[in-house]
């Protein structure tokens, strides 16, 4: 069987391998958008005084640039730490909506490669991997279409984060490679929006975001992403009520 099993793989016909190959070759052109989110992000530790180490610590743990910077006013500031936590906590509460969405592909996979594939979750792999996935019958064809894509946009992350930690002193800031990772980020909102929980819940919280940018300590932003996580829930309950 062992070696039945390695011929197949040398072939390329194991399902796992053909949706890896499929999902490395459809998230490709969408993983460029990280490489500046990346850069901006190690950049931007190190200008708030992270030392390297610190700055790669937070960037394999946390692994969520939108956390990463949105958290960073308030160490730099020396917030409380409940609302330190409680930011970076309510900036990665969309995970709670992409992976109620994305669970059911995750039929006849194992539990501890379901934690294991938690951790390479992201907008980008996300956005690539729901629709695929929801219509492949094969689970073995699933999972590496979803490990393609989660491990090669964590791989682009580490090496340019770290790039970007070495370089801030370097890269001159007339690059605007912020305005390129906002430009990113949307072009990851687009595909997305298909959904309409998901459409709800960015118009929700982005129009509260909006209307309370001017609350202290950022609370506008915690509050925007409360309401649009909120907003995405019950837009999923009344599709289902309405399906049924």
């Amino acid at each position: 069987m062992q070696l039945k099993l390695l011929s197949r793989l040398s072939r390329g016909d194991a399902p796992w391998l053909q949706g890896a190959r499929a999902g490395f070759v459809a998230f490709l052109p969408l993983s460029v958008g990280l490489i500046p989110w990346a850069l901006v992000v190690g950049m931007a530790m190190t200008s708030a005084g992270f030392t390297p180490a610190q700055a790669m610590g937070m960037n394999i743990i946390v692994f969520a640039g939108t956390a990463q910077l949105g958290t960073l006013p308030l160490i730099v500031d020396g917030a409380p730490l409940w609302l330190i936590v409680a930011t970076g906590l309510a900036l990665n509460l969309r995970f709670v909506i992409f992976s109620a969405a994305i669970a059911p592909s995750f039929a006849g996979i194992g539990t501890p490669m379901r934690w294991f594939a938690g951790h390479f979750l992201t907008d980008g792999s996300f956005a690539c991997c729901y629709e695929p996935m929801r219509n492949a019958s094969d689970p073995h064809w699933r999972l590496g279409y979803y490990l393609a894509t989660g491990l090669w946009s964590w791989l682009l992350w580490q090496s340019f984060a770290l790039i970007g930690i070495h370089a801030a002193h370097l890269l001159p800031k007339t690059w605007s490679l912020e305005f390129m990772a906002t430009i990113a980020l949307i072009v990851l909102l687009v595909p997305m929006a298909k959904v309409r929980p998901m459409l709800v819940a960015a118009l929700a919280g982005g129009a509260s975001a909006t209307l309370l940018r001017n609350m202290p300590l950022r609370l506008g932003v915690v509050t925007g992403i409360c309401v649009g996580i909120a907003a995405g829930f019950a837009a999923e309950h009344w599709q289902e009520k309405k399906d049924d």
